[in-house]
């Protein structure tokens, strides 16, 4: 595992930031898909949210080294074409030279913090299209949640439209993850019922001006032999989200590898589950995702 030195990271932001943007500029680049290929991207925007839990470490996360390292690991694995995450992570991603030839993701909203009031008042508070664009990434992603029962739920919908609105001016990618949610006891949980994850798609599909650079980020249903039916919901072309895997490693296994046969699947994005495995062996966990492509 690439071992990162903070000190030299801290050096280089206290006295060259400008060295950012210029790692940016000559970043190598690729294609999103190349030819007959499909999309494998780590993600790791989760912190940015407050979201730090791994089972039941629930500051598994927050080590920054130990994150950076994991996701270097992750990024050098035959297969895997990328990373999602915000600003900050993807700073020190470019400074160390682990995104040359891989796709790159900015994540843009992540103002709806974890377990807070206002959670489903998610605000564009990562990247703007203008950032996606300024710095040389190949595309950006959004949360939409929506609670039906949660006026502000309207104030996430409108900010996500004109994000879409925004990528596609500067036709650039924009994953939409959608999910129909609802508080229970106070806690916001996500509904993965077939109806329900139908009715995401049938909203995030809708917005913006036009739908020519949207993809959809979906988990795969309560029960996966359900999705078939799902995802005749739109042709926009769509990755799965991986999410924990639990104890039921083969079984969830299984679930991607069937989702992936259908016509609009395009690929998986999964972060906690491969960086952080209950046995520990990042590279075992990415080289087995990437053979259910």
């Amino acid at each position: 595992m690439t071992r990162v030195d903070v000190s030299e990271l801290v050096r280089i932001r206290t006295h060259h930031p400008e060295a950012i943007a210029e790692a940016a500029a000559r970043r190598a680049r690729r294609p999103l898909l190349r030819p007959g290929g499909r999309l494998m991207i780590v993600a790791a925007d989760h912190p940015a949210r407050g979201a730090l839990a791994v089972g039941n470490r629930r500051l598994a996360m927050a080590n920054r080294a130990d994150l950076l390292e994991r996701l270097c690991l992750a990024l050098s694995r035959p297969g895997v074409d990328g990373v999602l995450a915000t600003a900050d992570i993807l700073d020190d991603l470019l400074l160390l030279g682990a995104l040359e030839d891989r796709v790159v993701v900015g994540s843009m909203n992540r103002g709806g913090l974890a377990g807070a009031a206002f959670e489903l008042d998610d605000r564009f508070t990562g990247h703007r299209a203008a950032d996606v664009a300024r710095l040389g990434f190949d595309a950006g992603k959004l949360l939409l949640r929506v609670d039906y029962e949660d006026a502000r739920s309207a104030d996430t919908l409108l900010s996500a439209a004109r994000a879409v609105d925004a990528m596609a001016e500067r036709r650039l990618p924009v994953f939409v993850e959608p999910f129909i949610c609802h508080r229970r006891d106070g806690r916001l949980g996500t509904d993965l019922t077939a109806e329900a994850v139908t009715r995401s798609i049938a909203i995030a599909s809708g917005l913006g001006g036009t739908s020519a650079y949207t993809w959809l980020k979906l988990p795969v249903t309560e029960n996966p032999g359900d999705m078939a039916r799902v995802m005749e919901t739109s042709t926009l072309p769509a990755v799965l989200l991986g999410g924990e895997i639990g104890d039921d490693q083969e079984g969830t296994y299984e679930k991607w590898r069937e989702a992936l046969r259908l016509p609009t699947v395009q690929g998986l994005v999964v972060g906690r589950s491969l960086l952080y495995p209950v046995d520990g062996d990042v590279a075992a966990a990415v080289d087995t995702a990437v053979g259910l492509l």
